[in-house]
């Protein structure tokens, strides 16, 4: 089942309500993740609002396809998601880091419905991944797996682990899209541990990779149906991505990565979002 298949503007629209939902939320919160959670969002929402099948009135559906976030502090995307497909009350989402809400800064899969995996510490989600996508192909389920991951996590070890193990098992059920938006908390990805040519490290091990523009929800579709179709091995979509999307004085600016906007920053905000 899926009760989700918007058209190219309707997506377009619905990935700006999230965003403007994203910054009233860490306005609100006084916390959290900004430029992460901006640039996955048109990624999310594709996902959701498009390719995924899924019923939120039915969340634990055996059939639904499973998406991880990976890079777990972007939960304010994947709560925004959540709420407008209608898992949970969209009020709900003002509650964001409060005390006793079930939207904790992390996602928190025994807190509220539609979160598949509690993640957040970096690198872990694509194995997390790897297991869900197994067990489905072992119980012969026709679901697919999708993790999404920040380009951080590739300087994770274990992110090279799961990849070998993937290809070596062909999960063919399995895409990973990668938010890739070339910043991570200490600064730009560049500066750290540069990983590129990165789309070619992904098919040295093995995977079917897509180069895309993260932000284009035409491209976004066109990938994710075209990894369906790939048999053999699991397939890897690099998303170039801006980190901070759809605000002005956040695009680019790594000073946003962990640091909410001020009520000032944050009315500025909405209003370019308008």
């Amino acid at each position: 089942m899926n009760q989700f298949a918007y058209a190219i503007e309707e997506l377009q629209q619905k990935a700006k309500e999230i965003r403007r939902d994203i910054v009233k939320m860490l306005g609100i919160a006084g916390s959290g993740h900004p430029g992460g959670s901006l640039s996955v969002t048109d990624i999310l929402t594709v996902l959701y609002f498009h390719v995924m099948k899924h019923d939120p009135k039915n969340p634990k559906w055996t059939d639904r396809d499973r998406l991880i976030l990976s890079k777990g502090h972007a939960a304010p995307a994947l709560y925004a998601a959540l709420a407008h497909a209608g898992y949970f009350d969209h009020e709900l989402l003002w509650t964001l880091r409060q005390m006793g809400s079930p939207l904790q800064g992390h996602p928190d899969m025994r807190k509220l419905p539609g979160i598949e995996a509690s993640t957040g510490s970096l690198g872990q989600g694509l194995s997390i991944g790897i297991g869900i996508a197994l067990s489905g192909r072992i119980d012969k389920k026709d679901f697919r797996t999708y993790v999404v991951m920040s380009d951080g996590e590739m300087n994770e070890g274990q992110t090279w682990e799961a990849a070998a193990f993937a290809s070596h098992n062909k999960i063919d059920n399995l895409t990973m899209v990668l938010d890739y938006n070339k910043f991570q908390l200490d600064g730009a990805v560049k500066d750290i541990l540069w990983m590129e040519p990165l789309a070619e490290k992904w098919r040295s091990f093995g995977w079917d990779v897509q180069e895309i523009d993260g932000h284009d929800v035409t491209e976004l579709q066109r990938a994710l149906q075209k990894a369906k179709t790939v048999t053999g091995k699991p397939t890897a979509i690099v998303a170039d991505t801006i980190k901070g999307k759809g605000v002005s004085f956040m695009e680019n600016n790594n000073n946003f990565h962990g640091v909410a906007p001020t009520a000032e920053e944050t009315e500025r905000a909405l209003k370019e979002l308008t």
